[in-house]
């Protein structure tokens, strides 16, 4: 008899000649994999669209468990997925928590009442303001602070100021893309893009420099241009700063504060997240001890989801890359480092960038990261995938997690923006700013 190899796969006899073809073997995998892509489709087609209006969290954490029930991932890969995003998880909960705790207190509203005083009744001077804020906030807090934080006071702003709310509003989603590759701190997605090989913060400035002055400036200038007919007439009169008290000042304080420990964090290279949890969770309780009542209205109101969210989308990717992606990505990546230098920083920033927006600038970066990890000696192909995931997403409403939790913190205010309006702005201000910012760095990695 020939002698028989292989093992167990649905369908298949339970032995296989050694001398016969693998088709059996081979048809069982392209069903796993056809499975495992189906279910991730779906999940971050559902996350995308946001369909039935069920939340984005729901769609990611019914592919992620549908994955492990049908034994398509590993447990024990699934745990890993998981954990890869504990110090997103981290950061992302200091963040929202101290924006919370800024609705609760009146920072929102006291900022917006200094904002609109600013502006001197011009709708143009408030949406530059607001846009140069936004640079700020997004270069020391992070992108996902400048939509968690900023966001809600720049809606409380344009509603005391009676001014058209999409310019203003579309300027906190925009910069927070634009800005958040000026530091290492402002985006997460920079932590999993560089995981384990992040540049010192002087190299950073000098590699990134100029790319991200050119995205912030042209975002601006086509942001400005596309909205302009918002931006005419005058501000309403009379609008009154609101009095801080003293938790509100704790928690203004707080947040500067927290602003400072990231760049040192940074600096040192130390984890972000646990940076900014232990800063907003020593804010939190110095507000808690005037005020006891705070503690359970800020916990409630924190949008938990959003860590459900980043973490079933870690566990989406995992699977993706049981069926061979990062294997496919790392060939791809290699090929495109054979060409020359301007067409491989085009080629690597547009297609991360496109990428971004298809499956989310997270788990974009984790797949992209991983497969030029592989690759040494390739500092401007790395800093073109950054720019890629960091600023590609401002195409549409979905392609990075700020942008998501802008949408979430609108539809808190009360505002809808779908996902068709988005993206009509972002087919015109995207492409040109990232093109900019990625051939300004074939100059500056050099």
């Amino acid at each position: 008899m020939p002698r028989t190899v292989g093992r167990r796969s649905p369908g298949c006899a339970i032995e296989r000649p050694a001398t016969g073809n693998a088709s059996c073997g081979e048809g069982a995998n392209v069903i796993t994999n056809a499975a495992i892509w189906v279910i991730c489709a779906a999940s971050i087609g559902g996350v995308l669209t946001r369909a039935r209006g069920i939340g984005e969290w729901i769609y990611a954490l019914a592919g992620a468990l549908l994955l492990t029930a049908l034994g398509l991932v590993p447990i024990r890969d699934v745990v890993k997925a998981v954990g890869r995003g504990t110090d997103v998880y981290l950061f992302l909960t200091g963040m929202m928590l101290l924006a919370e705790l800024a609705r609760r207190e009146g920072v929102f509203d006291w900022v917006a009442g200094h904002a609109v005083g600013a502006a001197r009744g011009s709708r143009w001077r408030l949406f530059g303001l607001i846009y140069a804020v936004g640079v700020v906030v997004t270069s020391v807090l992070s992108n996902d602070a400048t939509a968690v934080v900023l966001t809600p006071a720049v809606a409380a702003a344009v509603r005391k100021a009676e001014a058209a709310p999409l310019p203003h509003l579309l300027a906190c989603a925009f910069i927070a893309n634009a800005a958040s590759f000026v530091l290492p701190i402002s985006n997460p997605a920079n932590l999993v893009v560089f995981a384990g090989s992040m540049p010192a913060l002087g190299r950073w400035l000098i590699v990134f420099g100029l790319p991200s002055l050119l995205a912030i400036a042209a975002t601006f200038a086509i942001l400005a241009l596309v909205t302009r007919g918002d931006l005419r007439g005058d501000l309403a009169a009379g609008v009154t700063v609101p009095a801080l008290a003293t938790n509100g000042r704790i928690t203004l304080f707080g947040i500067g504060a927290t602003a400072l420990a990231l760049l040192a964090a940074s600096a040192a290279g130390e984890p972000l997240g646990l940076t900014t949890c232990l800063a907003a969770a020593a804010v939190f309780l110095s507000v808690i001890i005037r005020d006891r009542r705070a503690a359970a209205e800020v916990v409630r109101a924190v949008s938990w989801g959003v860590i459900v969210l980043v973490g079933g989308l870690f566990v989406l990717v995992q699977g993706m890359e049981v069926t061979g992606l990062l294997d496919a990505t790392r060939r791809g990546i290699a090929a495109i480092a054979a060409w020359p230098i301007g067409l491989a920083v085009l080629g690597a920033g547009g297609i991360t960038g496109l990428a971004a927006n298809a499956m989310n600038n997270l788990p974009a970066g984790l797949v992209a990261g991983s497969s030029i990890s592989a690759l040494a000696g390739h500092e401007a192909l790395r800093g073109a995938v950054a720019i890629g995931i960091d600023l590609g997403p401002n195409l549409s409403v979905t392609g990075s997690l700020a942008t998501v939790l802008w949408l979430i913190a609108l539809r808190r205010e009360g505002i809808d923006v779908s996902a068709w309006s988005f993206l009509r702005v972002g087919a015109l201000v995207m492409p040109p700013a990232l093109f900019a910012a990625l051939e300004s760095l074939t100059v500056t990695a050099r």
